[in-house]
């Protein structure tokens, strides 16, 4: 059995950040991750301003600008008769106006690393964790197996930030309240040329055409591709062949006619069943959660890494007094749920719209497809590029 502080079960964004926000202030943090490495294929890749933001805070931001990167400026929306801008960086007061688009791998990995520096920031890899240890209603720390081998720590504060298929929030008798998005996307990369610079301009597109969408983004050295489909429709477009998946592509977006033979067998598709939900509480005594753990995020926006930082710094910026003391109080847990939770409810909603206000027509065929009048207007266009880069409120680490 082993003592910490604060147990963070999770290695993903909210995790890694909030372990290296608690280990430079001195506090002991050991860090959970139930894999053997960071890399997972289509993971969300994308640091918006806000985080970076906060990279810089940390004296992070010029080394993660080093690793290799692209940067996402705009996204335009094309339909069969117009180009429509949907959101537009360039024009924020920041030194970031666009969007980092960099392996999370990489990500994590730098954060991992700044974090190794501290003494008393412990990590564990391949740490299933698998139960909760409560005593007398109060969440005392985790079992997990490692090795085949059962193990236990002890913690006085809990956060579970192991994504948006965490048990342990169930577990937790931690209840949510779900929507029910109208879609599913399957991601897929196909090689880039040079030829790409003319099309996909600003960095990201999306396409709609006769009831297909699909989404291109910029990734400098291949093309990440997104094809949105009608919810609980996957099995029927996988049934229909690879060949008719490829010539959908090939239609929707001809620029890319040459290279989707690359597409030879639907293991290099990555399915993503979407989903939204929020927890209506995000704690009980001696446990947090944070990130998706606590708000699974539709990837409408690409927003789910940012919120889950920003979850972090919150929880940062309140906890670290008193878990400098070893303690943790019940009003500073609903505090963070408190400052977290509008902003999440505002994403979600926005997200609610767009799924229902364009990706649900798009996908309808039988009728044309119609813009919706806010997108022709340029101070309501403003709206979306600053709740997705910032959210209502913006997040920034406290002098503690």
């Amino acid at each position: 059995m082993e003592k910490t502080t604060c147990a963070i079960v999770g290695g993903g964004p909210a995790g890694t950040v909030l372990a290296l926000l608690l280990a430079r202030q001195g506090i002991d943090v050991t860090l959970l991750e139930a894999h053997q490495d960071f890399n997972r294929n289509f993971r969300g890749d994308t640091l918006h301003p806000s985080i970076m933001e906060i990279m810089d805070e940390l004296g992070l931001a010029d080394r993660l600008l080093k690793m290799s990167h692209s940067k996402l400026n705009r996204g335009l929306f094309e339909t069969e008769k117009s180009t429509i801008q949907l959101v537009d960086f360039s024009s924020l007061d920041t030194k970031y106006p666009y969007i980092t688009i960099l392996p999370q791998v990489r990500f994590l990995e730098t954060v991992v690393a700044a974090a190794k520096e501290y003494p008393n920031f412990k990590l564990i890899m391949g740490a299933n964790v698998r139960e909760l240890i409560e005593e007398n209603g109060e969440i005392k720390g985790v079992r997990y197996k490692k090795d085949s081998d059962w193990q236990e720590i002890r913690a006085t504060l809990t956060v579970v930030a192991n994504g948006r298929f965490s048990h342990l929030r169930e577990k937790a008798g931690l209840k949510s309240v779900s929507t029910s998005p109208p879609m599913d996307v399957l991601w897929f990369a196909l090689p880039r040329t040079q030829a790409d610079d003319r099309w996909l301009e600003g960095g990201l597109k999306a396409r709609i055409d006769k009831g297909h969408m699909a989404i291109a983004i910029d990734r400098k050295d291949s093309l990440q591709l997104g094809y949105l489909i009608f919810k609980g429709s996957y099995n029927r477009v996988r049934s229909a062949g690879i060949e008719a998946f490829r010539a959908a592509i090939a239609d929707i977006i001809p620029e890319l006619k040459d290279r989707v033979n690359h597409l030879e067998q639907w293991s290099q598709i990555a399915f993503l069943a979407v989903n939204s939900d929020r927890l209506t509480r995000w704690y009980r005594p001696g446990l947090l959660a944070i990130g998706d753990a606590a708000h699974t995020m539709s990837p409408v926006g690409g927003v789910g890494i940012n919120y889950a930082i920003q979850d972090a710094v919150v929880a940062a910026n309140i906890l670290s007094p008193s878990l400098k003391g070893d303690r943790v109080w019940l009003p500073d847990l609903a505090q963070i749920q408190r400052q977290r939770e509008l902003p999440t409810k505002v994403i979600q909603s926005f997200q609610t719209f767009v799924q229902k206000q364009i990706i649900a027509k798009a996908l309808d065929g039988d009728r044309p497809f119609k813009e919706p009048s806010f997108l022709k207007w340029p101070l309501l266009r403003d709206i979306p590029t600053r709740l997705i880069a910032y959210g209502i409120v913006p997040v920034h680490l406290e002098a503690i």
